[in-house]
């Protein structure tokens, strides 16, 4: 098992690709902290133990700083160490720039680029005590590449791609890599949502002729949270069928 005996913990772990990467960790022998909003995050939880895995289930969210430092704590008390953490809880608030509200761009924001902020650096001293840490953080194609009415969630997605750059040469040297995922479409609850006719354009754009399914967004982050990628660090890995080629 390529994970056995990390502890991992997954951010926006209820559903979409945070659950997938959640119960692919666990299938490889992670421990799996699964933090959520949503309450679906404890059926998650509770799959992955019926399939014998670990996995506990906290609702707390990612811009509330204080909660998120004292899950980081229980974490580190009970299982003595913090391996892995995904940055992968995320939201949308779509809109052009000229309709878009201040309030629907700092809400990207808090969530996409500040939430993201706040559990790297809650998990970064527990990972440099113990000289070794895998981040992994969800970007996104449009975060390379820009998208119609998105303009806050690309700029967050962008950021994601920049601060891991940055946290590849501030915590290098403690033995912590940091890298993102740039996924394209992929089937979740939120793509579900679109228009058919808009569907197929969106399938008939994209090289390999499908969308994404969360599991192959899965599988890329672990292996970025693995030790076969050691010495992988600083980079965006792109899943989105030759989208971005």
């Amino acid at each position: 098992m390529r994970l056995k005996d990390r502890i991992a913990i997954v951010t926006g772990g209820a559903r979409g690709i945070g659950r997938a990467i959640a119960e692919l960790f666990a299938r490889e022998g992670a421990t799996v902290i699964v933090l959520d909003l949503l309450p679906e995050g404890q059926q998650v939880a509770e799959a992955i133990k019926a399939s014998g895995g670990q996995a506990e289930f906290h609702k707390v969210s990612v811009t509330d700083k204080p909660a998120v430092e004292t899950l980081f704590k229980h974490v580190d008390e009970t299982y003595g160490k913090i391996d892995i953490l995904i940055n992968n809880a995320g939201i949308t608030r779509d809109r052009t720039l000229e309709k878009m509200s201040e309030d629907e761009w700092d809400a990207v924001v808090a969530v996409n680029l500040k939430g993201v902020f706040i559990c790297t650096q809650a998990a970064a001293p527990y990972m440099k005590a113990q000289k070794y840490g895998r981040i992994v953080s969800a970007a996104s194609n449009v975060g390379l590449r820009g998208n119609f009415g998105q303009t806050n969630y690309a700029a967050t997605k962008a950021g994601v791609i920049a601060m891991s750059k940055t946290w590849t040469v501030e915590l290098g040297k403690h033995g912590i890599t940091a890298n993102a995922v740039a996924p394209g479409f992929t089937m979740t609850e939120m793509v579900q949502k679109i228009p058919e006719a808009h569907f197929e354009a969106i399938k008939k754009s994209i090289p390999l002729g499908t969308v994404a399914q969360p599991i192959d967004i899965a599988y890329g982050y672990l292996y970025l949270a693995s030790d076969e990628a050691r010495f992988v660090s600083g980079i965006c890995l792109t899943i989105d069928g030759g989208t971005s080629r």
